[in-house]
């Protein structure tokens, strides 16, 4: 890609571009996917709000098929700076997506079933990343003819997403609570659920709306000033910088001189990193059989914290490994040992967590927040990484592995075990630490089963808060 920028410019003005500017293309094409993100987090609250989840899933397809066209008809159309501008606009597709979609999956999932559910769309991330770095192989794509067909390959999940999700229904959440269509959203939950007694969900969202109609709907400003969730802000905002800057991408970064290392052949290390790729995918695939079961809280205690040992232990063996012969091996298997932490707690569960630790009406802009602060953070880190690099060298990792402790003390101390737990469950677990008692009838957090319920229980329901 950097040769058809330079020979663009030749054939422009006959002369090359020189190599700093070269990099600061590079650099830009690279960082504005982020940045992109960033801007795309912030327009999740009016979007969902006003088109609904699957509806901003759907025009959120224009941000995807567009560019990857562009990108896939640059050289034929001689132009670099196409690209450039579509890894912005790509980017804001993976900002509104990688918040929209949670929302969405955890919205109409089941209690029982939203954390292996909530990890899903992660699982498809990674599955995503190991099919790039399978058609980027050099003697498949991953070369001068094969990179704009391989850029243009992006804007197929979204033509699928196109042609399929329109047959899904709107998450009944949003029908029920924002448009006010009770059956419509009863509709939704039978096709979901598979069974026509839906009536104990539908009082549940009932429960949900009644506890929070003092609150509105908020947005961002008013989430950051609402003493009711102050820790629950706080605690996605510190999980999703944790997930960001524990050293994910850095890891990845020294994967190839690792691996050379250690002496596994040059042209090798594609298959390397294929099979690194590979254990991502599994392990992400294991958390979602173990989240309802283990729980979100464990599996975050212990990604977090297997993070942090691989990355003072690959710190000792990049120093040594100079020195000592078996060393490059061990930075091998902390690379994958750290993939294993990351792919099990620090990368699906935030996700999930954001999701039921806010109700209807501050979810919105909780996920913006969330996302904002995802995407800024993986911006910083993809800046200031080569000058950490230069700078620290291989001592860098401890800088992540105090990040990752950091993130591991402040989720024991504050954040709560949320599997299997309603909506106004986890708000009544969080009421304590916000300075707030939050009482709440008996008969509400039951087991909404709804051949056991009566109407004339449901009325009987009350929820009360009452400042300390």
């Amino acid at each position: 890609m950097k040769d058809f920028y330079n020979s663009t410019n030749i054939e422009r003005v006959g002369s090359p571009l020189d190599d700093a500017f070269i990099t600061l293309l590079w650099s830009l094409t690279v960082s504005l996917y982020p940045l992109g993100g960033f801007f795309g987090s912030l327009m999740v609250g009016p979007l969902v709000s006003k088109l609904g989840r699957k509806g901003t899933l759907l025009l959120n397809n224009i941000f995807s098929i567009v560019p990857a066209i562009l990108m896939g008809t640059s050289v034929v159309a001689k132009t670099f700076e196409v690209i450039i501008a579509s890894r912005l606009v790509i980017g804001v597709c993976a900002g509104l997506s990688s918040n929209v979609v949670p929302m969405y999956m955890g919205e109409m999932s089941p209690k029982n079933l939203r954390g292996g559910i909530g990890v899903m769309p992660q699982l498809m991330i990674t599955v995503g990343i190991l099919m790039a770095q399978i058609f980027g192989i050099r003697y498949i794509l991953g070369n001068a003819e094969g990179w704009p067909i391989l850029l243009a390959l992006t804007g197929i999940p979204a033509v699928l997403e196109l042609i399929f999700l329109p047959f899904f229904p709107e998450s009944p959440r949003y029908t029920l609570l924002h448009k006010g269509n009770e059956d419509k959203a009863k509709k939704a939950l039978q096709s979901l659920r598979g069974w026509e007694d839906v009536d104990g969900e539908i009082r549940e969202m009932y429960q949900e709306d009644q506890s929070e109609k003092a609150e509105g709907q908020l947005s961002v400003r008013n989430l950051c000033t609402f003493r009711n969730l102050r820790w629950q802000l706080i605690s996605i905002i510190v999980m999703n910088m944790g997930q960001q800057l524990s050293g994910i991408n850095a890891v990845y970064y020294y994967a190839d001189s690792i691996y050379k290392s250690a002496g596994v052949k040059e042209e090798t290390i594609q298959y390397v990193t294929v099979a690194t790729g590979s254990v991502n995918v599994v392990m992400t695939l294991a958390a979602i059989f173990i989240v309802d079961t283990w729980g979100r809280r464990v599996l975050l205690l212990t990604g977090f914290g297997t993070c942090c040992i691989a990355c003072v232990v690959l710190t000792i063996a990049l120093v040594y490994q100079t020195t000592v012969s078996w060393m490059p091996y061990l930075s091998i298997a902390c690379i994958i040992i750290y993939v294993i932490g990351h792919a099990i707690g620090p990368s699906p569960i935030p996700y999930v967590i954001t999701t039921e630790m806010f109700r209807q009406a501050s979810r919105p802009a909780a996920f913006m927040i969330a996302g904002s602060v995802h995407w800024l953070s993986n911006f910083i880190i993809g800046l200031i990484f080569e000058f950490l690099m230069k700078g620290l060298g291989s001592y860098c990792f401890i800088l992540f592995a105090a990040i990752c402790l950091a993130t591991f003390i402040f989720i024991y101390i504050v954040v709560p075990e949320t599997k299997g737990k309603t909506f106004l469950e986890v708000s009544q677990l969080m009421a304590k630490r916000n300075g707030l008692e939050e009482t709440v009838d008996s008969k509400e957090f039951q087991d909404l089963n709804p051949t056991s319920n009566e109407k004339q229980q449901e009325e009987k329901n009350t929820v009360i808060l009452t400042p300390l």
